[in-house]
């Protein structure tokens, strides 16, 4: 496509395909816009319950494309990441649905925060991040510096930004940056079994769980008793939990309808 974004749906999930592998998937502004665009319409549609998020060809996502900086027309990196990177990041963390990265190659940069900020990472065994942004004089962004600490801890997170040293596919799952590595080959057959799964399961109980998995950052245990205890009060007398029991019951799958 033009924009350089696939987008397939197929039944309850969204693929979204970041299209530009001979440049290895670099984010432009049209893509970004594309992106952006591509996940509010998603989040706001219910038929909708999982998303996949790949790269095509060899790389994930090398970050922003450099050459697109050499326009002196282009906007100051502060006023890029505010009106583009930013509203990509608060896009995948704020919608219901969750958002698996099927990490198919080399997330270097920005294209490393795209991943952080999904809720699951699935990598191929060729996978690799990397935050190599001290080494062309920038600083880590696009919520890097908020999703990798909570993800692999404060030592790991900054011997990875301040050294920018690659941390491969084994590493990465040694660390908890990614929950699975498979062979490239069967990546997204991978991915799409685990967004069926997630699919199969109450969409408002998903929902509610991603966001309530992400606010425990900022608040402390007694306010996470309570969020915890008034999401389950919504979950409890919804139908979905009434099917679930029923199923349960009957020995039999249940058939959720997000009610």
């Amino acid at each position: 496509m033009a924009d350089g974004l696939l987008v397939q749906t197929d039944g309850a999930i969204a693929t979204l395909t970041l299209d530009r592998p001979a440049a290895l998937n670099a984010l432009t502004v049209p893509l970004k816009l594309a992106l952006l665009e591509a996940l509010t319409l998603i989040a706001a549609d219910r038929a909708i319950r999982a998303v996949i998020l790949t790269g095509a060809g060899r790389a994930f996502c090398a970050g922003q494309d450099l050459a697109e900086r050499d326009d002196p027309a282009t906007a100051p990196l502060d006023v890029e990441l505010r009106a583009r990177y930013h509203p990509i990041i608060r896009a995948l963390r704020s919608m219901d649905q969750p958002v698996i990265a099927a990490v198919n190659g080399v997330a270097a940069g920005a294209g490393a925060s795209l991943a952080f900020a999904c809720d699951l990472r699935l990598a191929a065994d060729t996978a690799r991040f990397v935050l190599a942004f001290g080494r062309i004089g920038l600083v880590p962004d696009s919520g890097a510096t908020w999703f990798l600490p909570r993800l692999v801890g404060a030592a790991r997170a900054s011997e990875m930004a301040l050294l920018g040293d690659p941390v491969d596919a084994q590493e990465a799952l040694r660390i908890g940056l990614v929950t699975r590595v498979v062979p490239g080959e069967v990546l997204l057959r991978e991915a799409r079994a685990m967004a069926e799964a997630l699919a199969a399961a109450a969409p408002g109980a998903i929902a509610a769980t991603k966001h309530a998995l992400q606010g425990a950052w900022s608040i402390d245990l007694d306010a996470a008793l309570e969020e915890e205890a008034r999401l389950q009060g919504i979950a409890g007398a919804s139908a979905d939990h009434a099917e679930g029991l029923s199923a349960f019951r009957e020995k039999r799958p249940p058939r959720f309808t997000g009610e």
